[in-house]
């Protein structure tokens, strides 16, 4: 990443002056829920995220390890082509930033994602390239990279399992990069 300045979207406690490894694991609890854990390379559970997969509402809601909300992520319920997502602080109707599909029918899922700001442009604030079905997700703030995920089959793909590495760049919120992985996983699997 070329720029020092921290980049928090969900807060800077998720914030770490390294580069983090991060390995989310998910598993398909039953017909209607799924559950991603997020540990660091030490083992140490550092998020959890649980959430229907088949529901009207698509709604997940990420908590830290002590069990409190950090983000609830909601797709917008509309009729189109391209899935939108809003991120709220907590359990909250406080809107941190939304995340919209760029094109509707890409072999990649795209995605731009907007900050909540009074003062909004028609850019995007950060552009997420590549598909888990590519084995490779960017995650871009103008032309650098700050986040990069791959995905691993060595967890069980075939029993509901899947397991994703993440590496995140220094001072940039993981929160924040894992949540934008589960609406990508979310977007992917429609």
């Amino acid at each position: 990443m070329a720029s020092d300045e921290m980049i928090k979207v969900v807060g800077d406690r998720f914030c770490v002056p390294y580069t983090m490894e991060l390995l989310v694991k998910r598993k398909i609890q039953s017909f209607s829920n799924s559950h991603y854990d997020v540990f660091d390379t030490t083992g140490n559970i550092l998020l959890q995220v649980n959430g229907g997969i088949w529901n009207l509402q698509k709604k997940r809601v990420m908590k830290d390890p002590a069990g409190l909300p950090v983000v609830t992520l909601r797709e917008k319920q509309a009729i189109s082509w391209k899935q939108e997502w809003q991120m709220h602080e907590g359990e909250s109707r406080h809107c941190l930033c939304s995340v919209k599909r760029s094109g509707g029918f890409n072999i990649k899922s795209n995605l731009d994602v907007h900050l909540a700001s009074p003062y909004k442009d028609a850019a995007c604030d950060f552009r997420v390239t590549g598909s888990l079905a590519s084995l490779s997700v960017k995650v871009r703030r103008g032309n650098s990279i700050i986040a990069e995920v791959t995905h691993s089959y060595t967890w069980g793909s075939y029993k509901g399992k899947e397991c994703f590495k993440i590496k995140v760049y220094p001072e940039v919120d993981y929160a924040f990069i894992v949540a934008l992985l589960v609406i990508i996983h979310e977007n992917d699997n429609a």
